[in-house]
């Protein structure tokens, strides 16, 4: 899942394609050179009409917005460099993030003030200056302001986007409802717009009232629950599900969509959840206030919707244990197979959606003796990473992937069968040299 807005400014021609990868499931939020500025930015801002389908970089899908009026800030900050990174950008690449911050601005609110007007060419050419043969002039529009939602992403091989760190990408419908001397200035675009200078600001969320708005995403299902987040205070910059184990664990990021979480269940393949938010200063939603929320039936073989919006009980957390990131399971010893027993195994993807896929394995004891337990092997063949998994437990190194059964389905008549299941980010490709060890 991701953005993939059409961008309609007064540029010619410029579809976005954005290349989402996925996160590690170990991998928690980047360093934050794309974080806040402390004062105003300033910057290029264009416009474009909408937001992706069915989701914009956030998410979330247009009509969930907390405003109509909504921007997209940079995912890059290369200037002279127009090429695409992988997204979220890693850690070993923090240099290269932009204001978007690998989704991190999500759901915040920004106070955009129009600026002064280009009478040139502005057309955002790769290597070209902004305003070429012309100049910035003042005019009757200059002051005019609007609060936006951040609610997209820019990644576009263009100057705006790469050259202009402060860049702004503004929804068209909203140019015209920028507010002077408290009317809206009505004419703006498109007769004296050409994508004019603009400085901004990130401001709470304007006559915030009630409390946050949950949903799951399309697909989402037992065990690969995706939620949105939505209805800030002051965005949202992580969430914490409470475990099986009782205690509280930091929710894997859905890629970059920042205001989009991957939660787990309050018990064992359960469909019941319980979450905690953090704002854009890490500071817990609503002093900690617990959400508590189950999967709806409609979504027990995953969600048809874009988003199905949901309701919840709130309350406090009876969890006394900190936050953890889940914690790698011991591999486990693999004892010398006895006499007789072998077993095989075999996988299919059983499902896929852009940025991940569900697997399937099927172990079967091929052996003239019962078996008391078995171990799958495999490698993939990227970068591909296990983040859920059923009736087994996985651990992973790098590339490879040892899957010990469950403490209930380890016991195998001889040719009987048994599965277990796995939520993957990345690509689907080829597994290689997948085995079975019988014990």
């Amino acid at each position: 899942m991701g953005s993939a807005s059409r961008r309609m400014a007064a540029r010619p021609g410029v579809l976005a394609v954005i290349a989402v990868l996925v996160v590690t499931v170990s991998l928690l939020w980047p360093w934050k050179s794309g974080a806040a500025p402390a004062a105003p930015s300033t910057g290029n801002a264009t416009h474009f009409d909408a937001l992706g389908a069915p989701y914009g970089g956030c998410g979330l899908p247009q009509d969930v917005l907390d405003s109509p009026d909504f921007v997209a800030l940079n995912v890059y900050n290369t200037p002279g460099d127009y090429s695409f990174y992988p997204r979220p950008i890693p850690p070993s690449q923090a240099a290269k993030i932009g204001l978007w911050d690998n989704g991190r601005n999500c759901g915040r609110f920004v106070q955009v003030t129009i600026g002064d007007y280009c009478t040139g060419v502005n057309d955002g050419a790769p290597g070209q200056p902004f305003c070429r043969n012309g100049s910035w002039v003042t005019d009757g529009y200059a002051g005019a302001q609007l609060t936006m939602v951040v609610a997209d992403s820019c990644g576009d091989s263009n100057a705006w986007c790469r050259d202009d760190p402060g860049h702004l990408d503004l929804s068209t419908a909203s140019l015209n409802r920028f507010v002077k001397n408290g009317v809206p200035v009505g004419d703006m675009n498109p007769a004296h717009w050409n994508n004019r200078r603009v400085s901004w600001s990130y401001v709470a969320a304007p006559s915030y009232t009630g409390d946050l708005k949950l949903g799951f995403l399309q697909g989402a299902q037992r065990y690969w629950t995706a939620i949105a987040v939505s209805h800030l205070p002051n965005g949202v910059h992580g969430v914490e599900f409470l475990g099986a184990d009782g205690s509280w664990q930091q929710a894997q990021p859905d890629s970059d969509l920042g205001q989009a979480f991957i939660i787990g269940p309050t018990a064992t393949a359960g469909t019941a959840y319980a979450i905690r938010v953090r704002d854009a200063s890490d500071a817990l939603v609503n002093d900690g206030r617990v959400y508590r929320f189950t999967l709806p039936d409609q979504c027990l073989s995953g969600c048809a919707a874009a988003y199905t919006g949901i309701s919840y009980t709130t309350g406090t957390s009876t969890a006394t244990t900190t936050p953890t990131t889940p914690t790698t399971p011991t591999t486990p010893t693999t004892p010398t197979t006895p006499a007789g027993a072998s077993c095989t195994a075999t996988s299919a993807v059983t499902s896929s959606w852009n940025g991940g896929h569900q697997l399937e394995f099927t172990v079967k004891n091929t052996g003239s003796t019962a078996l008391s337990g078995w171990t799958t092997a495999f490698s993939f063949a990227g970068t591909q990473q296990v983040t859920n998994s059923w009736n087994a437990v996985p651990t992973q190194t790098g590339q490879q992937v040892r899957a010990a059964n469950a403490t209930y389905n380890g016991t195998l008549a001889a040719g009987a069968t048994t599965t277990w299941g796995a939520v993957v980010t990345g690509t689907s490709q080829p597994l290689t040299g997948l085995t079975c060890t019988a014990r």
